[in-house]
């Protein structure tokens, strides 16, 4: 833990008082602190989040704690993390403009950070267990990941530029080291803060017992801990993004790094798919048509993932890697080239998928569109559905032909009684 002089964790009665000389604050929100209403609603597990309004408007403050929120103090960490989301989060509104919240302030010896109020914005997790549909969803996010992955690369920043923020996102160690045990180890051992829902015994054994899973899944860990192919988000799932009914961003970064381009891409479709086999127990009405809204979502993301991706190396290949002067320059088509590189991203993509299935079922942080349903019974039985594709896609991740096969695979797993 990286305590820091002066640091003290905000409260709704403290902040307004301790804020008040902030600038932002008073521009966006009103310069008197007693005119401000104050709510805390921070429910993920890191961080302390408040909406601060005011007659001339809102903000949202989040801090960092310097323990996860989760479990509470008997696991420190690092306020640094603060930090890394600023940068993060400034690196992103470059590389993908009007993605991100716009930040206003940033206080690193209290590690806050002062942002844009999104709203009427929801966490797209829940518009996806109510069932809802956002228009321009897949599109959004498939352009997203693709300028994220292609401008944070050698392919297009300059070495020297690319380099330095690799050394700088390189002190953040204690955050991915969470995604190193929790995503790509913990799954697959008895480690202390597992759980899983009772009846899945069977399925987990199962798991835990496949030598030749565990070693693709630490083949995925090789390359993520090693490969510094681009800037990820780190954490992108569906609660990372909020949504209306036309309109996104994508929120909380504080689990950057720089890793491999598929990573991000394949946390979000596996947490696509997560919401694909929860559905039958949150709906009865219009239930095949929203399943198949969400794998349209996936193929299409995937799409235009792929098709921005291409756009970008025709018009944005500015780095060291595959120069024209090795290509066009000599009346060579480059376009092998983007398929090899599509083709790592891919593999590296399926077998994230695959795993972070694992994870957000048996390791920490589970997720709601699981834990929300409460008839634990049919949870183990969707959730065992889940875990299975998830460990297909592992084992084939290099082989797999496309996110239309991803999706045939989905369709046949929702179709099977494994318990």
């Amino acid at each position: 833990m990286d305590a820091r002089a002066g640091y003290e964790p905000l409260t709704v009665e403290r902040l307004p008082n301790r804020l008040v000389g902030i600038g932002a604050l008073a521009e966006r929100v009103g310069p008197d602190p007693s005119a401000w209403t104050v709510e805390e609603v921070g429910d993920g597990n890191l961080n302390l989040v408040f909406i601060v309004g005011g007659p001339r408007g809102t903000v949202i403050v989040k801090q960092a704690l310097p323990y996860v929120r989760l479990v509470g103090d008997s696991w420190p960490l690092p306020l640094y993390r603060a930090f890394y989301e600023y940068h993060a989060l400034s690196r992103q509104a470059a590389r993908a403009p009007g993605t991100v919240p716009e930040i206003y302030h940033f206080d690193e010896a209290q590690a806050l950070i002062v942002m844009e109020y999104l709203a009427p914005h929801v966490i797209l997790r829940r518009k996806l267990i109510a069932g809802e549909r956002v228009a321009g969803l897949a599109d959004f996010l498939g352009r997203y990941c693709a300028r994220t992955a292609f401008r944070g690369s050698e392919l297009s920043m300059p070495s020297a530029e690319k380099k330095a923020d690799v050394a700088l996102f390189a002190g953040n160690v204690e955050i991915p080291a969470i995604t190193e045990a929790l995503v790509f180890t913990d799954p697959y051992f008895d480690a202390e803060l597992n759980s899983h829902t009772e009846g899945l015994a069977p399925v987990v054994a199962a798991l835990r017992a496949d030598v030749e899973l565990k070693v693709k899944a630490h083949q995925a860990l090789q390359r993520f801990v090693s490969n510094t192919e681009t800037m990820v988000h780190g954490d992108l799932h569906s609660g990372s993004i909020m949504a209306t009914e036309s309109e996104c961003r994508v929120i909380d970064p504080e689990f950057v790094q720089y890793g491999p381009m598929g990573f991000d891409i394949g946390m979000l479709c596996a947490n696509f798919l997560m919401a694909y086999f929860s559905q039958p127990a949150h709906r009865d009405a219009d239930l095949e048509s929203y399943q198949d809204w969400i794998l349209g979502v996936i193929i299409q993301l995937c799409a235009v993932f792929e098709e921005e991706f291409r756009r970008l190396w025709a018009t944005e290949r500015t780095g060291i890697l595959f120069p024209a002067t090795l290509f066009e320059d000599q009346g060579h088509e480059s376009g092998a080239a983007c398929d090899a590189v599509l083709a790592g991203i891919w593999r590296d993509a399926w077998a994230v998928c695959g795993i972070e299935m694992h994870r957000r079922c048996l390791s920490l942080a589970h997720n709601a569109d699981f834990e929300d349903i409460a008839d634990v019974a049919a949870r183990a039985a969707l959730e065992a559905r889940n875990l299975m594709m998830g460990a297909d896609l592992i084992r084939s991740a290099e082989n797999i032909r496309g996110a239309e096969a991803v999706c045939d695979m989905a369709r046949d797993f929702n179709g099977k009684d494994i318990l």
